[in-house]
């Protein structure tokens, strides 16, 4: 006896819920989203970019002014938050990484 998998179209019902709850919208705009996706990815594509320029934002900050010398101004922070922003400021910088690999072009293949 053969068993005859379908699934009845919950794969992609599955992956425009998880569309939907990736841009924090209401479940009536499911049917929206399979109809047309294209505001729905222009969406998706500005929140990208607006997390990217964030990224980018988070870098320039944590980086030290070119040529310019420290203030000499102290500033007492306790140990926790100190780790706190080390922490921070290791996954921005791991985030950029990762976001300069994904950039690079692909070396080409065998022809």
């Amino acid at each position: 006896m053969k068993i005859i998998e379908h699934d009845f179209g919950k794969k992609a019902r599955q992956v425009v819920r998880d569309f939907r709850e990736r841009l924090s919208l209401e479940p009536s705009h499911e049917s929206n989203i399979q109809a047309n996706p294209l505001p729905y990815l222009e969406r998706a594509a500005e929140r990208i970019f607006r997390l990217e320029e964030a990224l980018f934002e988070a870098v320039k900050a944590v980086a030290p002014p070119d040529g310019a010398a420290p203030c000499g101004e102290t500033v007492q922070v306790d140990k926790a938050e100190y780790q706190r922003l080390l922490r921070c400021r290791d996954i921005v910088e791991r985030a950029l990484v990762e976001y300069a690999s994904d950039e690079a072009p692909s070396p080409p293949g065998p022809a």
